[in-house]
């Protein structure tokens, strides 16, 4: 296991968040759709900040607002994918203390005696996963990996960090035959995954910065060459809260936030679409929360090509900050439905806002799509990040589950793929379900514990943050 450092939970305190705003002024501006300022956010996440705790009743019209610019903007569909998480390592060192997903990269090492229940694939085992995943009609595999030190770009990245005088506490390098397994190179891995034309969703921006350390390569370079090898799209994660002063908290040797934006930008300026996330409900305050949304929305000014946003509620319960009393819980239920609402209002020209079923359950999760949310995430086959930190609603959802669920609350179930461009409406009536949008779809229903919902070996591994 990582070790964790000594933390004083008293040490971590923000204080609560004035703004020059009112709650009602702020919910008659996202009224007339109007653009949103930051202490426009702040007050309508805090229901306002001049009373202490979420006010139910100042909740709901912010909600109902919500709902009805998500109808206004996308209608009444409610789309999911078919995907697989194939994730190639668990190694980091990094030591972000939101996750239990890590294990420690020298538990790895060849000679190591420490036991522990992580992973390395080869890109000969990604390869087998997906080709099995191929064969159930998945089209999109989701890989987000541990920064294992041994994963450098290419051959050349190799040369240059073995270079170094220090490479392991220079660039937190140590070349593959250090390790019981190697994990190849990113442009293997990602070439490795990307066959059959599956649609490979990939490479964080803290994965890119990994994959570009001890050089002077920029992002859009790192992103050009991962391109080449078959990647489709990035996905924007690692972003946990948008603001420096609480990354220095729960993740101190993570990117900062300009370094983040600076990777979305390059994969974008070499032709990839991304996404957006935010991880909250740890030690953040809701400002920091508005703050985040707003550095999202600007990015896609200048940009364009986020495809979504996705609010992931920290679950907490295995993690650092939880055994060492920084936080006693994640985000409460209101609070989950506060960020995805304000959400879909602050962030104007970004269409797509995701709910998640893996982070609250089936029927938390069908709420948060009628809050302002219209996509309900994909299949996943297998998760893993959240599970190791405590999650308890599962890794698998098939085309049949998404169906019952979306028209039971008065929606259309709509199969899309990862960049939103092609989409089909699903008949309720004509069922049993299954996809049909992948290269080798038939819309024959993907069935749990088949061949492809995991490892090469059959063992369920993966992450969807």
């Amino acid at each position: 296991m990582t070790t964790e450092p000594d933390i004083d939970p008293d040490d971590f305190g923000f204080a609560p968040p004035e703004t020059g705003q009112s709650f009602e002024n702020a919910l008659a501006k996202a009224r007339d759709g109007l653009r949103l300022t930051v202490d426009d956010a702040t007050e309508l996440l805090a229901t306002g900040t001049d009373t202490a705790g979420i006010d139910p009743v100042r909740k709901e019209a912010v909600l109902e607002l919500a709902d009805r610019r998500r109808q206004e903007t996308v209608g009444d569909e409610v789309t999911f994918v078919a995907n697989l998480n194939n994730n190639v390592t668990t190694a980091c060192n990094t030591g972000c203390l939101f996750c239990n997903f890590k294990d420690s990269a020298h538990a790895f090492e060849a000679d190591s005696d420490v036991d522990h229940a992580g992973f390395t694939k080869t890109p000969a085992e990604s390869r087998t996963v997906v080709e099995n995943a191929l064969d159930m009609g998945v089209y999109e595999v989701c890989s987000v990996s541990g920064l294992h030190p041994a994963l450098a770009l290419n051959e050349e990245h190799h040369e240059i960090l073995a270079a170094h005088d220090d490479p392991a506490s220079e660039v937190n390098y140590k070349p593959p035959d250090v390790y019981a397994t190697d994990p190849g190179t990113y442009v293997e891995q990602l070439a490795a995954m990307s066959v059959g034309g599956i649609h490979l969703h990939s490479m964080t921006p803290e994965e890119a910065y990994h994959a570009a350390r001890g050089t002077d390569w920029d992002y859009e370079t790192i992103y050009r060459e991962l391109a080449d090898a078959g990647l489709d799209s990035a996905p924007g994660t690692a972003a946990e809260i948008l603001v420096d002063e609480v990354r220095d908290v729960i993740c101190p040797g993570k990117i900062r936030t300009d370094d983040w934006v600076a990777a979305m930008e390059g994969a974008m300026n070499a032709g990839l679409d991304v996404t957006s996330t935010m991880m909250y409900g740890h030690v953040e305050t809701v400002e920091h929360r508005a703050k985040h949304l707003k550095a999202i929305r600007d990015l896609q000014d200048r940009t364009g090509g986020i495809t979504e946003f996705v609010p992931l509620s920290f679950i907490h319960q295995n993690t650092p900050l939880f055994r060492q009393g920084v936080v006693d819980s994640g985000p409460s239920r209101d609070e989950d439905e506060l960020v995805v609402a304000v959400a879909r209002l602050f962030l104007d020209n970004v269409d797509h806002v995701q709910a998640s079923w893996v982070k609250s359950g089936d029927a938390h999760g069908l709420k948060l799509l009628n809050c302002g949310a219209d996509d309900f995430m994909g299949t996943i086959l297998s998760e893993e990040i959240t599970k190791r930190a405590g999650g308890e609603y599962g890794e698998y959802r098939s085309f049949d589950d998404y169906v019952e669920m979306i028209t039971a609350i008065g929606r259309v179930p709509v199969e899309r793929s990862t960049d939103y461009r092609t989409r089909r409406r699903i008949d309720p009536d004509d069922g049993p379900h299954g996809p049909q949008l992948g290269p080798r779809a038939d819309g024959t229903p993907m069935l749990p514990g088949r061949s492809g919902a995991g490892t090469a070996d059959g063992d369920s591994v993966g992450a969807d943050d």
